[in-house]
């Protein structure tokens, strides 16, 4: 049996590769174009869906009731929302204040609320054990 922090990791891990690059792709392709807020709610979708396809395979391999899958999820949004503001402010010398000032904004806003839905697809996807 797999201890919750290691399945939430393993959620947070194969999710946040896949959104890094795609926010990176968004960032350098898609925003000039666009706009950020645009950039972000084409993004958004995509991250979710992908999360949606990963928590079903971890949900099979460990197979729990929903307040545990909720568990994972929400352990998981905290490993999301301590590794972006690393990121901010040691690979793009933001300050924690820019931070979340960027979070207050319409495409911040839209990327939180796809980052709680990251948080709650687990209890919202997986199988129970009964």
């Amino acid at each position: 049996m797999q201890a919750l922090p290691f399945v939430a990791l393993v959620y947070f891990g194969i999710v946040f590769v896949v959104a890094f690059v795609l926010g990176v792709l968004r960032v350098t392709l898609i925003a000039p174009q666009l706009g950020d807020l645009a950039a972000v709610t084409l993004e958004v979708p995509l991250v979710l869906a992908f999360s949606w396809v990963v928590s079903g395979w971890i949900t099979r391999w460990w197979p729990r009731p929903w307040f545990y899958r909720l568990g994972m999820g929400v352990l998981a949004f905290a490993m999301l929302m301590a590794a972006e503001m690393a990121l901010s402010t040691h690979l793009f010398g933001q300050t924690a204040t820019q931070f979340f000032a960027a979070i207050a904004s319409a495409p911040g806003a839209v990327g939180l609320m796809g980052q709680v839905g990251f948080a709650l697809i687990p209890a919202l996807r997986g199988q129970t054990s009964g």
